[in-house]
């Protein structure tokens, strides 16, 4: 490893034993600032030398949740074939698979779902990961999730749906029209409205939405 590298690794290591930072110390901590920088190789060797694989930071993430976080797919794959528990949720409820689905990581997203992702879990919203993925117009983890047997009809807190939220949330262009569809095709209710009884279609005609209110209407909507 280059000493640069390897000095940024073992600082940041430093800085998460310090008070607000980790729960972890030694190894672990050690691990949990590999995980975060990405580098893969140090990870595997960590976990080789008895690092603890469930590691906490003093956010409650798991290296694996750190890996998630930075988009580290190959240290995320090492993780997890290592047998790194994939629905392991933080503080603020984001597990490895429910960031990597709300944050369009799919490979990251993929590998959660080949390992025994928890479908139902919930964020600290009540949602699934398909309802953000909705929202931030992530169409390829849309098909993964829909695929996987996620629920589309599921509501979170606020009352949405994940076509509630592509509507309300989206900006009615080509990702979000391609989600609709998606989701019209594996069955969602187009009808299910909000908590105020507002639906979908009319939500879609208020904000100007034409092409998903006409996608809406043709899949029999109703305002």
């Amino acid at each position: 490893m280059p000493i640069l590298g390897a000095c940024r690794i073992w600082l940041a290591a430093f800085l998460l034993g310090l008070g607000g930072g980790a729960a972890a110390g030694g190894q672990d901590a050690a691990l949990l600032a590999a995980a975060g920088e990405g580098d893969a190789a140090r990870v595997k060797s960590l976990l080789r030398e008895g690092a603890a694989i469930e590691a906490r930071d003093g956010s409650g993430n798991t290296p694996l949740l750190r890996a998630a976080q930075g988009n580290h797919a190959e240290a995320a794959r090492v993780l997890i074939e290592a047998g790194a528990d994939v629905n392991a949720k933080n503080a603020i409820h984001d597990s490895a698979y429910l960031l990597a689905g709300a944050r369009g990581y799919r490979d990251i997203l993929a590998m959660t779902l080949a390992h025994g992702a928890d479908l139902k879990s919930t964020n600290r919203y009540g949602g699934t990961a398909l309802i953000p993925a909705c929202e931030r117009g992530h169409v390829e983890v849309v098909d993964m999730l829909l695929r996987a047997g996620v629920d589309p009809d599921h509501v979170n807190n606020l009352g949405w749906t994940g076509l509630l939220e592509a509507v309300i949330l989206g900006d009615g262009g080509a990702r979000h029209q391609a989600i609709v569809q998606r989701l019209i095709e594996a069955g969602a209710d187009v009808n299910l409205a909000d908590g105020k009884g507002v639906t979908p279609l009319r939500h879609a005609r208020d904000r100007g939405q034409a092409e998903v209110a006409r996608l809406l209407a043709a899949a029999g909507a109703k305002e």
